[in-house]
């Protein structure tokens, strides 16, 4: 059993060191601490008998926390689909190696997770599995290096702590953008709004391009292929109609700002992701490759190449095909 806490991670949980007394502990220290003294002045054996107690007290919490702190494992055991800004679950396999140790009230702080999680209860030489939603704040490649366990067992006193190295990578995909985007920013190199809407009349050839990842080898032109010495492609009227060709240009002038060419990926992968929603066919063009997609399934590699899409800082030669939709920063470039 296992549950997210809604306090956030810096607090109260989070601190440096190892160990830090509670408000209780606190408490406890002094209050023996004045019976330490009440002993000595006067020599009562009855406030030694109840300071040894409050002493055996401390030194068995400590054992008992560090006992059981020590011999817990974390490992990730399945990572879901993450994008950029939104909760993605993750499930971690938390494991009790100890013979002797139960554990109880695990609080669990790590990076990329916004409130701590809690593990009521994990008993000696069990596991359990644990559901947690991390929040990446940036697109590209995310790696899990450690997560941190505190517990107050078994007495509340004090508070341990046991940071716990943990492997684990994924790719998180660029911000999907919830606001209204403005329509300027979907128009084509040959000046349309919305290439999605213009009609497609039958099956006659509409025109040719170069072979993307993804493609039907059914549409191959072998006649003009074996001309030119690479793939080209065929492309229907109907097929047009259906389809959208966006280009993303890498190209980053030094006067525009990190987050506006951040801002301009996100807008890209909002809009391929809106027009895979609608059932459109959609041609991916970055610097180093094509890609085609016409499911949901298939459009996770675009989504990766506009995860993993590195600014350049010189311009890019880009092909331009008449209907394409450009997103750039460079307004020089954008037609």
């Amino acid at each position: 059993m296992s549950s997210v806490l809604s306090h956030p991670a810096a607090s109260p949980w989070a601190f440096n060191g190892v160990v830090r007394l509670t408000r209780i502990g606190t408490t406890y220290v002094l209050f023996t601490v004045v019976i330490g003294f009440a002993a000595l002045n006067t020599g009562n054996n009855a406030l030694y008998i109840g300071l040894t107690f409050m002493l055996g007290c401390l030194l068995l919490s400590g054992i008992a926390s560090k006992g059981g702190l020590k011999h817990l494992e974390v490992s990730v055991e399945d990572l879901g689909e993450a994008w950029a800004g939104s909760p993605a679950e993750v499930v971690m396999r938390i494991r009790n190696r100890s013979r002797i140790w139960n554990v109880r009230d695990i609080v669990i702080v790590a990076e990329d997770l916004p409130q701590p999680a809690l593990v009521p209860a994990l008993g000696r030489r069990s596991e359990t599995l644990l559901h947690v939603p991390f929040v990446f704040g940036r697109r590209g490649h995310a790696r899990f290096t450690r997560v941190d366990f505190y517990t107050r067992y078994p007495f509340g006193l004090f508070l341990k702590k046991r940071r716990v190295p943990l492997q684990g990578d994924l790719i998180v995909y660029p911000r999907l953008l919830t606001e209204a985007m403005e329509p300027h920013r979907f128009r084509t190199t040959s000046g349309q709004q919305d290439p999605a809407n213009r009609p497609g009349p039958g099956s006659e050839v509409h025109s040719f391009r170069e072979y993307a990842r993804g493609d039907s080898m059914r549409h191959v032109y072998w006649k003009k292929s074996a001309s030119l010495g690479r793939w080209i492609m065929k492309q229907t009227d109907l097929d047009a109609a259906r389809t959208l060709h966006v280009i993303v240009d890498p190209y980053k002038p030094a006067a525009v700002p990190d987050e506006d060419f951040e801002l301009m990926v996100s807008d890209a992968t909002t809009f391929i992701h809106q027009a895979l929603e609608r059932g459109l066919d959609v041609i991916l063009q970055l610097p180093d490759v094509t890609l085609r997609s016409s499911d949901w399934q298939a459009s996770r590699s675009m989504f990766r190449g506009l995860a993993l899409l590195e600014v350049t800082s010189e311009p890019t030669p880009l092909s331009m095909e008449p209907d394409a939709i450009v997103f750039t920063t460079a307004s020089e470039r954008a037609a």
